[in-house]
């Protein structure tokens, strides 16, 4: 329950080898049925969670103040009408994550790639969900369309996050002067102070005070659906690292299979050491690069990916706007050690 393990991911996974269709035909529910029941079940846990989200917010308290926030069960068995109030952040969360992996389904499908449907992964964690992944049941035929798979998704989910922040903020209200402590701390990516910039310049603009008086981030009280846009920042900032086979992985090996390498081999010692100043949580992703699994197959190299280097830059550009090297904040091994 601890939120430094909140492992979120809204990945695509790479199969290192092809085999005969009829060996990697799956069966109809493994098809449809499947990916139906997980979306069903991280439906009822991202409602639940956000059912105290949403009450928090309405006690005008911060997210999350207590670790029975995290695990909202008994609260709900109590008033079992209380469940509706979490639909706010789970339609908008589970919107994000699922336009994340179309963007790579639908990628996938240009290039004549298989690919499951998208699975969202049910987890008792901040958000009631381990983020969502597919899977490719075929090689990639080149790198420009590797390119394609590993960009389209971050770039889909992120203008999602970029419309459920701005909906969010409007939605959100000050911080009540009294207030209990906060158990989390929010940090805030570089894509937050834009929005709230440009929500203030278009009030004093126009004259609209509802705009150009919305508190900055960290004097807000998050209402679920800002939360859930903070979320979907999260996971694409998590996704376009450029290792293994994270979505920036991929969009680096098309580039450049040494750079992969080598930033493979690099990176869990700087993600490892960021754990020790900023976020216990890097630590995870750190040694999740060192597992085979994420490892990536070799894509034939058919030509330059051309044209397709401002999707790279795009990426990295996406990149710096979400990536914040303490997500939450007081959360560094340093800081328990203190």
């Amino acid at each position: 329950m601890n939120h430094e393990q909140d492992a979120l991911q809204g990945s695509v996974q790479v199969l290192p080898e092809t085999r005969p269709r009829s060996l990697h035909s799956p069966s109809r529910f493994k098809r449809y049925g499947l990916p139906l029941i997980l979306l069903s079940i991280s439906l009822i846990t991202t409602t639940a969670i956000g059912a105290r989200y949403m009450q928090n917010f309405r006690d005008g308290v911060p997210t999350v103040v207590s670790e029975a926030d995290l695990w909202p069960w008994p609260w709900l068995i109590q008033q079992p009408s209380r469940f509706q109030l979490g639909w706010p952040f789970s339609l908008t969360l589970l919107a994000i994550l699922l336009t994340h992996e179309f963007g790579h389904y639908f990628a996938c499908k240009a290039h004549g790639i298989r690919c499951t449907l998208p699975w969202v992964l049910p987890a008792p964690t901040l958000s009631g969900t381990a983020g969502a992944v597919i899977q490719i049941r075929s090689r990639i035929p080149n790198r420009r369309a590797l390119m394609d798979v590993g960009a389209y998704g971050p770039l889909a989910g992120y203008s999602a996050s970029l419309l459920a922040v701005l909906t969010g903020w409007l939605l959100s209200r000050p911080i009540p002067r009294v207030t209990v402590r906060p158990l989390i701390n929010f940090g805030e990516p570089v894509t937050l102070t834009l929005v709230h910039g440009l929500l203030q310049t278009v009030g004093r603009r126009f004259f609209l005070t509802t705009l150009s008086g919305v508190p900055a981030f960290p004097s807000v009280l998050l209402h679920p659906v800002l939360l859930a846009g903070w979320i979907g920042l999260f996971i694409t900032a998590l996704n376009l690292i450029p290792a293994g086979q994270l979505d920036g992985g991929h969009i680096l090996f098309a580039i450049s299979p040494r750079s992969h390498r080598l930033m493979t081999r690099v990176l869990p010692f700087v993600l490892i050491g960021c754990g020790f100043f900023f976020w216990i949580g890097w630590l995870f992703w750190g040694a999740l690069l060192w597992i085979p699994a994420m490892r990536h197959p070799s894509v034939a190299n058919n030509g330059p990916i051309g044209g397709r280097k401002w999707l790279a830059l795009l990426c990295l550009g996406v990149f710096l706007l979400t990536f914040a090297a303490a997500p939450f904040a007081n959360s560094s091994i340093r800081a328990y050690l203190h």
